[in-house]
């Protein structure tokens, strides 16, 4: 059995969060065994959040945790860093309501924790097995996420976008570190033009530029693309880092099309699961 493993030193990053775009230092510390990964809201006297499913207040273009009167959102970024690079236990420190958008992908955040090193504790790991079929579909859209058993970390996307410039896009990967760094972690999040607008007036994208974001228009791509895939990468990302609130997991994640809100649904299923047995 692998044993559990938190940072060996703590790291910083300052930055602007994607949606507030309001400053915010973070900090990734090193916890003791069981703790998990909690974040610590020190602007509200040291608030603390567990990353669990059960604790998904919004899905709102991002994912939202709350506890207590205290929330976090657009975690999903920095979870799936800390998924791809194994850490069970971490206080994520942080003085504003959301993590900086760095990259707008994961591959800042991954290189943070690399820059931090790993330590095994004394205690052994405990991982999310994924031992039978677990489904959410959307029967309005039809768009669905499930887990099946794998030994190992998979995941599978199929991302439809109705726009021609992307159409359909599939992507399959064993999620290991290598495969992690190179493939998924520099896939940014995704804007189409048009809508900047209305989501600046909503609160939304505030933080997010040319270099964080993919943004594309009726006659094309605006930016460079980091791979002619980045849309569904990002998508994998997104769904490594909603999944980890149900744990480390041990499976095939298999998705058409899903979302914060199916992602975190199945995540809170597979929680309820585990919690039972």
């Amino acid at each position: 059995m692998a044993q559990q493993t938190t940072l060996g030193q703590a790291v910083s990053y300052a930055g602007v969060g994607l949606h507030s775009g309001r400053e915010v230092q973070l900090r990734l510390v090193p916890a003791p065994v069981d703790t998990g990964i909690v974040f610590c809201r020190t602007d509200l006297g040291g608030k603390r959040i567990e990353a669990l499913a059960s604790h998904v207040t919004s899905t709102l273009r991002a994912t939202t945790i709350g506890e207590d009167g205290a929330e976090v959102y657009t975690i999903e970024h920095l979870m799936s860093a800390l998924h791809a690079y194994g850490i069970d236990n971490v206080f994520v420190e942080l003085n504003a309501e959301e993590p900086p958008v760095a990259d707008g992908a994961s591959l800042t955040f991954f290189h943070l924790l690399q820059q931090a090193g790993r330590v095994e504790q004394e205690k052994e790991r405990c991982e999310t097995v994924i031992d039978k079929v677990y489904r959410v579909d959307d029967e309005k859209t039809g768009r669905f996420i499930l887990a099946v058993p794998y030994d190992g970390f998979r995941v599978s996307f199929t991302s439809i976008n109705p726009h021609k410039l992307i159409g359909i896009q599939y992507a399959d990967f064993t999620v290991g570190e290598a495969v992690y760094e190179k493939e998924i972690a520099p896939a940014r999040t995704i804007a189409y033009e048009g809508e900047i607008k209305k989501l600046h007036e909503m609160g939304l994208g505030l933080g997010g530029t040319l270099e964080s974001v993919i943004v594309y228009n009726d006659e094309g791509w605006v930016n460079p693309l980091h791979f002619a895939d980045e849309l569904v990468r990002h998508k994998i990302l997104d769904a490594i880092g909603d999944m980890r609130l149900a744990g480390p997991i041990r499976g095939h994640i298999i998705a058409v099309a899903s979302g914060h809100a199916l992602n975190t649904k199945l995540a809170k299923i597979i929680e309820e699961a585990c919690a039972k047995s």
